[in-house]
C-alpha cells in the first residue's frame, strides 16, 4: 500500500498493558467510527506495514486501545511505539454538498463567481490557523482562506470549487 493511497488516522501514543496493548491517538472529530477496524497500517521507515487488530476498543475519547495479532509483550509495543496509523483513503466516509476532503480537491478548477475561473488548486496549506487553498493562475500563486461563507459548491462531477471571493481579495495576487 502507497502512502499516497492512505490518510492519517493517528498516532501509536503509548504502552496500555504488559501484554503488548498500545494506546492509538485518533486524530479524527469522529473516533467510533474506527473502533471496530479489522487492521490499519503502521509506517515503518517508508514503509506502510499491515497490522491486524485482535480487538479494539474507544478509551477516554479521542484514543483507541488496540490488541495487535503478534504484539504480546511491553518489548513488541516499544518496537512501534510512536508510529504513525494510516489507512486506505477508500475507506474514508463519502462527503457531500460544501464538505470535502482537502485531498479530493487537489487539481480542482477554482471558479469565482465575479471573475470566473481563477486557477486550479496545487495544495491545501493547514499549517497556518485557517486554512487555505493555494492555488495557481498562469504563474501566480493565489492564496485563498477556506471559510464556509466563501465556498458556494463543491462539483465533484465537474472537478470544480466554486468561491464567492470578498471583492479585492483575489485581484491582490491578479492586479
Amino acid at each position: 500500500m502507497r502512502k499516497e493511497d492512505c490518510f492519517y488516522l493517528g498516532k501509536i501514543a503509548k504502552k496500555f498493558s504488559f501484554k503488548g496493548e498500545v494506546l492509538i491517538y485518533l486524530d479524527t472529530d469522529e473516533p467510533e467510527m474506527y473502533e471496530d477496524l479489522e487492521s490499519v497500517f503502521v509506517e515503518f521507515g517508508k514503509n506502510l506495514v499491515p497490522f491486524f487488530i485482535e480487538r479494539s476498543q474507544l478509551h477516554k475519547g479521542d484514543f483507541l486501545r488496540v490488541k495487535f495479532e503478534e504484539v504480546d509483550s511491553e518489548d513488541d509495543a516499544d518496537r512501534i511505539m510512536g508510529s504513525e496509523i494510516y489507512l486506505p483513503l477508500t475507506m474514508l466516509p463519502k462527503l457531500d454538498g460544501k464538505k470535502f476532503y482537502f485531498h479530493e480537491v487537489i487539481g480542482f478548477d477554482v471558479e469565482d463567481v465575479r471573475l470566473g475561473n481563477i486557477g486550479k488548486i496545487v495544495s491545501i496549506n493547514d499549517s497556518t490557523a485557517q486554512p487555505l487553498f493555494e492555488i495557481m493562475k498562469d504563474d501566480t500563486e493565489i492564496l485563498i482562506p477556506m471559510i464556509d461563507d466563501f465556498i458556494v459548491e463543491i462539483d465533484r462531477a465537474n472537478k470544480k470549487v466554486v468561491l464567492d471571493t470578498p471583492e479585492g481579495l483575489v485581484d491582490l495576487y491578479l492586479g
